[in-house]
């Protein structure tokens, strides 16, 4: 499995969201609430825009537009009007730096 570097854990604040790209995919890393670090496609599978630009809240993000709400660990929306899940990627922490793998890990396709 390929990681690549997004940028130090320090341009992450916590409870935030940031777009980066990783293989010409634009993934949203998330600083969660729980102080743990997601990876998600940074695009609401419900309307086509930018999930980086929602609130996160406790272990899941918000989507701007319409209010659908996906699990950061698992990607799956918790209810409509998104009914398919976004694609999740393995995060890495070393040396300071946040890594984040090339294949998502629950299978969604990017």
């Amino acid at each position: 499995m390929t990681f690549e570097n997004v940028g130090p854990v320090s341009d992450f604040a916590k409870g935030t969201a940031l777009q980066v790209e990783v293989d010409g995919v634009e993934i949203a890393v998330v600083h969660a609430d729980d102080g743990q670090f997601y990876a998600v496609r940074d695009e609401c599978s419900h309307a086509s825009v930018a999930l980086s630009e929602g609130e996160v809240d406790g272990c899941t993000l918000e989507c701007w537009l319409h209010g659908s709400r996906f699990d950061l660990r698992t990607g799956e929306p918790s209810g409509p009007p998104a009914f398919s899940p976004v694609a999740v990627y393995p995060v890495e922490i070393r040396d300071g730096d946040i890594y984040v793998s090339t294949t998502p890990s629950n299978g969604v396709e990017p």
